[in-house]
């Protein structure tokens, strides 16, 4: 299918379509154009760059000289089996795990450490429920056991937003581990780990600082990471000796994703030419506005109201109208130019669109003009939900 006549955006997305999505996202040309190079792995200046990156991503997370940074191979969730594999209680200890989710991805947390027998208790509310403190400090009070708390920052099933700085700190009055999942905020909303006693955080390259998919990383306290020796369920996912290799030589274990790095190097520069997390983050507000106010006047609702949906990806309930199917609407609209992304939720019929990304207000205008020209094609009139 030819893309072409479709994109004429500041950013060049000549032939393919605009990426609304959570990650992989839409990338700026010169991000593309940094992976036409090859790059040695064991060459000095590739490992400048990991290191480069390594400290970049320590600056950009407010961390001290007290955390380390470890990239591991792999998507997101790599990083995330590799940080709970290597730091949280093991099986047989008296100290456990608690994991707090509101939506997929707090829930798949909780799959990793079943599945890999660590001791856990597990608090679930729904996807449209911000956590808050108030959900599990009564647990910490009540049973000393729990030694480290997982939560997501922001949950990219619906786009909920949890209070990281809330959380952290009541998660550190009590004198327990904090492990955040930033997956789909870091590099857009503000965080400083050191100001707030997070412990651990993990993020990956395709996300907020707009690079591709190939590496996630971990943020770590570094006494947390020497007392992790050994403690690994992999070998591949063993955070410790991949931290001692980079630390020792610059390389990786296995062989790195070498130009998905070069290529987040690129577009580290590109964040710090924008203005920093900042600026970024008043864009990805903007395409939001945009993107909300134009949904509401074709009469299609949001999930969440304006105080929880975060600026990173709005869930919108499906219509009822019987004309409505989300494959035709996806290929159709894709048709147009705009990829989006289907429903998470458990409880309600939805569909999800991404507004982070090398995207602007022009770029979310001109989506929701080719949302409402689909549905027209598609005799969509009825835009009431459908669990309504």
């Amino acid at each position: 299918m030819n893309f072409a006549r479709h994109f004429d955006g500041p950013e060049g997305q000549e032939d393919m379509p605009y990426l609304l999505t959570p990650g992989p996202l839409t990338t700026s040309r010169t991000v593309k154009l940094a992976l036409l190079a090859d790059w040695g792995s064991r060459d000095v200046e590739f490992r400048q760059l990991v290191k480069d990156i390594r400290q970049d991503l320590l600056r950009i997370a407010g961390c001290d000289d007290s955390y380390a940074c470890v990239i591991m191979q792999g998507s997101g969730t790599f990083a995330i089996e590799a940080a709970l594999g290597a730091l949280t209680p093991q099986k047989g200890s008296r100290k456990k795990s608690l994991v707090v989710a509101n939506g997929a991805y707090g829930e798949r947390a909780a799959q990793i450490l079943d599945r890999i027998g660590r001791p856990y208790e597990r608090i679930s509310k729904t996807d449209t429920t911000q956590v808050v403190p108030e959900h599990f400090v009564h647990l910490l009070d009540d049973d000393k056991a729990i030694s480290h708390v997982w939560f997501i920052h922001c949950e990219t099933t619906s786009g909920i937003v949890n209070p990281l700085a809330e959380l952290a700190a009541a998660v550190k009055l009590r004198g327990r581990i904090s492990m955040v999942d930033a997956m789909s905020s870091f590099g857009a909303l503000e965080i400083n780990m050191t100001r707030d006693a997070i412990d651990v955080l993990v993020s990956s390259s395709n996300k907020c600082i707009e690079g591709i998919p190939g590496f996630s990383y971990v943020l770590v306290k570094r006494h947390l990471l020497e007392a992790s020796a050994g403690q690994s369920h992999s070998v591949v996912l063993d955070l410790f000796d991949q931290w001692k290799g980079l630390e020792a030589t610059g390389q990786f274990r296995f062989t790195p994703p070498t130009h998905a790095l070069v290529a987040f190097a690129q577009a580290l520069r590109e964040l710090e030419d924008e203005g920093g997390v900042a600026t970024r983050l008043k864009r990805y507000r903007r395409n939001a506005e945009v993107l909300l106010q134009g949904m509401a006047e074709i009469g299609i609702r949001p999930l969440l109201s304006g105080n929880e949906a975060g600026p990173i990806i709005q869930t919108f309930l499906t219509p009822r109208d019987s004309n409505f199917k989300f494959e035709i609407f996806y290929e159709k609209l894709r048709a147009r130019g705009f990829a989006i992304y289907p429903g998470k939720l458990t409880q309600r019929d939805s569909f999800r669109i991404g507004t982070i990304g090398r995207l602007d207000e022009r770029v979310m205008v001109r989506a929701v003009e080719a949302i409402k020209a689909v549905l027209a094609d598609m005799n969509v009139k009825d835009m009431m939900p459908r669990d309504l």
